[in-house]
């Protein structure tokens, strides 16, 4: 691509920018077709100063951007190629946007793998990718090109979230060493800056499926440091925690994180996750039968009226209560594109109001991390 035009001047081949004279963040957008660069250098340009190359020609754009946003189809190899020769030249993005043709587990964990910060469909709207690129919430200077360790922390939680979706769909061994380790990070992590701070940084990282396992992952861990759980429980309940929804690698994206309220039929098929999981689970070393059961059984009620296994009362073990209410409180309070966030006080109330359901002597124990913590 020969030039890109900017609301404030051109970008042309050599990166060199020319009648800019603006304060305005600067950004490089990297696309596998000339429409698809035009698409997004259009919704960007009227906040930014844009700078765009196709993913087939040479790199030529030089000056270190505040982000990066591509889009382009990671099926294709090429792609892939193209991106990876530019890996030294992402790295120095805080920011690095894919948005993704064809949003599948497999090209998700690819994205994660050639760096992506955060993951997008292509069909994001404008409000939302101008969003993620503008948000406050990150702090430092964006065109710094030093990762926060939080924000670092979450990149390689959600690649081996990613990893291990993709590792049911495709039938591989599943990493269970990488996967704890993962486990293990996010429990330092709150260990040293609380909760809060977590659920900020994972909400600004990606949507849907992903987003809930390190939001669970990160509110049990907390859950069981409020509790005063022993070393090997707290593995336990962080490992069960990222494991505990690998069975939805089975369920299409499109159900998963559909809009709006699943029929009777996606509903049928979400409710195969659990069962789906702790099969695919069983067979591999290290993984402990406490760690399985919660697996299995982390939409179990007391009542009896949970699945797949409709268990009650003491058939439910302690790790499984405690991965519960935090599965629970992480659906409410996640963030979606198309509904607001519920606040922390709001979903502590439902969570209050399942009688029957829950241990309330768990319950009111989960007060301070719900809301203070």
């Amino acid at each position: 691509m020969q030039h890109v035009r900017t609301r404030s001047g051109y970008v042309n081949g050599d990166g060199g920018i020319r009648e800019a004279g603006t304060a305005r963040p600067f950004l490089h957008v990297l696309a596998d077709t000339s429409d698809k660069l035009a698409g997004v250098c259009s919704i960007l340009e009227d906040k930014f100063t844009v700078a765009g190359e196709r993913l087939d020609a040479d790199s030529k754009l030089s000056q270190t951007p505040a982000a990066i946003v591509i889009r382009a189809e990671l099926r294709d190899l090429d792609n892939i190629a193209a991106i990876k020769k530019r890996a030294g030249k992402l790295a120095k993005a805080r920011k690095r946007i894919f948005l993704l043709e064809h949003a599948s587990h497999v090209c998700i964990s690819q994205a994660y793998a050639l760096g992506a910060t955060l993951v997008l469909p292509s069909t994001v709207g404008r409000t939302r990718l101008l969003a993620a690129l503008t948000d406050p919430a990150d702090g430092a200077s964006a065109s710094s090109g030093d990762t926060p360790q939080s924000d670092r922390a979450v990149e390689t939680a959600a690649t081996t979230v990613a990893s291990m979706f993709t590792a049911v769909t495709l039938g591989q061994p599943l990493d269970v060493d990488g996967t704890k380790e993962a486990g293990r990070q996010i429990a330092d992590r709150i260990t040293q800056h609380g909760l809060t701070e977590w659920l900020m940084t994972v909400r600004r990282h990606h949507e849907g499926t992903y987003q809930h396992c390190l939001l669970v992952t990160g509110i049990a861990v907390d859950f069981g440091l409020s509790l005063g759980v022993g070393r090997a429980d707290l593995e336990r309940l962080y490992s069960a925690a990222m494991f505990h929804d690998i069975g939805k690698a089975r369920i299409p994206l499109a159900i998963l994180d559909k809009p709006g309220r699943l029929d009777a039929a996606e509903r049928a098929q979400i409710e195969t996750h659990p069962s789906a999981g702790y099969e695919f689970l069983k067979d591999h070393h290290g993984i402990s039968p406490e760690i399985l059961d919660a697996v299995r059984h982390h939409h179990e009620y007391l009542d009896g009226s949970g699945y797949p296994d409709a268990l009650c009362g003491e058939s439910i073990g302690d790790i499984v209560r405690i991965l519960t209410i935090s599965d629970i409180f992480a659906a409410l309070i996640e963030h979606r594109h198309y509904k607001p966030t519920m606040p922390r006080a709001e979903a502590y109330d439902i969570l209050c109001g399942m009688n029957g359901k829950l241990e309330k002597a768990l319950v009111r124990s989960f007060k301070p991390v719900a809301l203070t913590r």
